[in-house]
C-alpha cells in the first residue's frame, strides 16, 4: 500500500509535528514576562522622551529670558561713545561758543550713527497728511494748507524696525468752513 492510503502513517506524521510546534510555542508566563519586559522598554522611552520635551522647553525659557535681558547689549555699547563725547566736551575748562557748537554736533552725529545701525528712525512729518498711527496731534490750526495735514512739528516722533517707539507730537490744519 502506498503511504498516503495508510490511515495511520498520517496522523503519526502529524502528531511530531504538533509536539514540536508545541514545544516551540513559549509558556504562558514567558509571553507574560515578554511582554511586562517591552511595557517597561516603551515606558522608560516615554519617561525619557518627556524629560527631553521638559529640557528643551526650560532651554528655551531661558535662551528667551537672556534676550529680553541682553537685547538692548548693541545699542547700549553704541550710546557709550556718545556718553565719552558728552563727558569730554564737559571736561574742557575753556570753551569757545564754536568749539562747544562744533562738540555738540560731532556728539549729535555719533547718536544718529548709533540710532541708524539700530534701526531707530525718525518721524519729521511736516507737511505730510495726519497719520494716527505715526503721529499724535495736539491742536488744530488755521491754515492755506489742505485739511488734516500737519503744519508744525513740536517734537519729533521715532520708529523702532518700522514700529513706533514715540509718536510726533503735531499741530494739523483745520478744515476749511
Amino acid at each position: 500500500m502506498p503511504a498516503s492510503e495508510n490511515p495511520q502513517e498520517t496522523p503519526l506524521a502529524a502528531e511530531p509535528a504538533s509536539e514540536n510546534a508545541v514545544a516551540a510555542e513559549p509558556s504562558l508566563e514567558e509571553q507574560i514576562r515578554a511582554l511586562e519586559q517591552k511595557a517597561a522598554e516603551h515606558h522608560d522611552a516615554w519617561l525619557r522622551a518627556k524629560a527631553e520635551g521638559e529640557n528643551i522647553r526650560r532651554r528655551a525659557q531661558e535662551d528667551i529670558a537672556k534676550a529680553h535681558k541682553f537685547a538692548v547689549e548693541k545699542f547700549a555699547g553704541e550710546l557709550l561713545a556718545v556718553k565719552d563725547s558728552l563727558e569730554a566736551a564737559l571736561a574742557v575748562t575753556e570753551q569757545t561758543v564754536d568749539s562747544f557748537r562744533t562738540g555738540v554736533e560731532l556728539t549729535l552725529k555719533q547718536l544718529v550713527a548709533a540710532f541708524e545701525k539700530n534701526a531707530l528712525r525718525e518721524v519729521d512729518p511736516a507737511g505730510e497728511k495726519f497719520d494716527p498711527h505715526q503721529h499724535q496731534a495736539i491742536g488744530m490750526v488755521d491754515s492755506d494748507q489742505e485739511a488734516n495735514t500737519v503744519v508744525t512739528v513740536i517734537q519729533k516722533g521715532y520708529l523702532i524696525a518700522e514700529r513706533v517707539l514715540r509718536p510726533a507730537l503735531v499741530m494739523v490744519a483745520k478744515p476749511k468752513t
